[in-house]
């Protein structure tokens, strides 16, 4: 599973790419989505590697991105309680788990928004019209995405 988040604005993108974006979720800056490793969501991240960043997200940075940036409609955290009502499991970490083994999609939980709002990165962006291998913040960073999610969690979450 991949979280991918958008690193640049919308300013001057081609339509291609823009509809794009839009079919990943991806509309405003820092927003960041789970998306299941597959040909077709590798065919999108590669159209769009010039505007987002994506990696293989860990299940230690999952729990912390369901627990504190997951929302319900009407803006409601995501509890366990809810988890064990609506799915079955017996809390986040069990959902994380099934979601890492591609037994269940992130959007598919019902009432669950499937886009995480998230602060700028700590210490800022890094380049950001330069690919991550150059030394910038754009295109494909594998186990490094966990870092930077964790620096954009914001004040407050250890």
């Amino acid at each position: 599973m991949f979280a991918v988040i958008r690193v640049r604005g919308r300013t001057g993108v081609r339509r291609d790419i823009r509809d794009t974006l839009n079919m990943l979720r991806l509309t405003r800056v820092n927003h960041c989505v789970l998306v299941p490793n597959t040909p077709a969501y590798m065919g999108m991240l590669k159209k769009v590697k010039d505007y987002v960043t994506w990696g293989e997200i860990d299940q230690e940075t999952l729990v912390k991105l369901i627990r504190y940036k997951g929302r319900l409609y009407g803006d409601k955290p995501i509890t366990d309680e809810y988890i064990r009502e609506t799915l079955g499991y017996e809390s986040i970490e069990e959902l994380a788990k099934a979601l890492l083994e591609n037994k269940l999609l992130y959007k598919d939980i019902p009432n669950v928004k499937p886009v995480f709002r998230l602060h700028p990165p700590l210490k800022g962006w890094e380049k950001t019209k330069r690919h991550f291998t150059e030394g910038g913040a754009l295109g494909y960073r594998g186990e490094k995405i966990n870092e930077l999610i964790n620096r954009m969690f914001g004040p407050g979450v250890k």
